[in-house]
């Protein structure tokens, strides 16, 4: 396995680089201080499995550097690992492209469960953005549109899609994106609703006037 560690703190990145060799000797571990350092080693080599990004660091907005791997490598997974438990962080990363979100505060162990999930195609999300998403869906009396602050207007779109019937990889095409990034939209908007389907997203969506 070859992992990318993106942190502008030498403290972070050795110490992933130590727990990964830990777990299993046969670990490569690359590092990076920023953004740019981290793309330009994709351009030297196309076997990396993973990306572990910061959102704080300098030069690109953390948000655009995830959209900025996407790009450049749209079928390798990105993780998150911030010190920001902002909710609104979380899903702002999501939509941008990552595939889990792991809060610096969390353990050794639930980053690992992270990337094995991401690994093996899952998405993971952290259970404060989880937490307050039930508690905002769990009233019935919630007005319509408090649902609708809960997804951004990309997310809206890719509800309107989805609930026309179209598969991810018809999503992906209408609105130029990877199949990647519409898998974890969906995720988050099926979250955000309370759902656990698609057609209950279409029904939820349609009575709240989401579409």
């Amino acid at each position: 396995m070859k992992f990318l560690v993106v942190d502008d703190h030498s403290i972070v990145r050795d110490g992933l680089a130590a727990l990964f060799e830990q777990v299993n000797p046969g670990f490569e571990v690359f590092q990076a201080r920023d953004a740019e350092e981290g793309l330009r080693l994709l351009d030297q080599s196309d076997n990396f499995d993973l990306v572990i990004l910061d959102l704080f660091i300098p030069g690109v907005d953390g948000f655009e550097a995830i959209s900025a791997f996407g790009r450049k490598r749209p079928e390798l997974p990105v993780i998150v690992l911030s010190s920001s438990e902002d909710p609104g962080d979380v899903r702002k990363a999501l939509a941008s492209g990552a595939l889990g979100y792991v809060p610096k505060s969390a353990t050794q162990h639930v980053l690992l469960s992270a990337i094995k999930l991401v690994m093996n195609g899952d998405l993971y999300v952290p259970p404060l953005v989880l937490s307050k998403n039930s508690g905002a869906n769990s009233q019935l009396g919630d007005p319509p549109n408090a649902r609708e602050k809960m997804l951004t207007p990309r997310q809206i779109e890719v509800l309107s899609l989805l609930c026309e019937g179209n598969p991810n990889k018809t999503i992906a095409a209408k609105l130029n994106l990877s199949e990647k990034t519409v898998k974890a939209h969906i995720s988050l908007i099926f979250k955000a609703l309370n759902v656990a389907n698609r057609m209950q997203a279409s029904k939820v969506a349609r009575e709240a006037g989401l579409i």
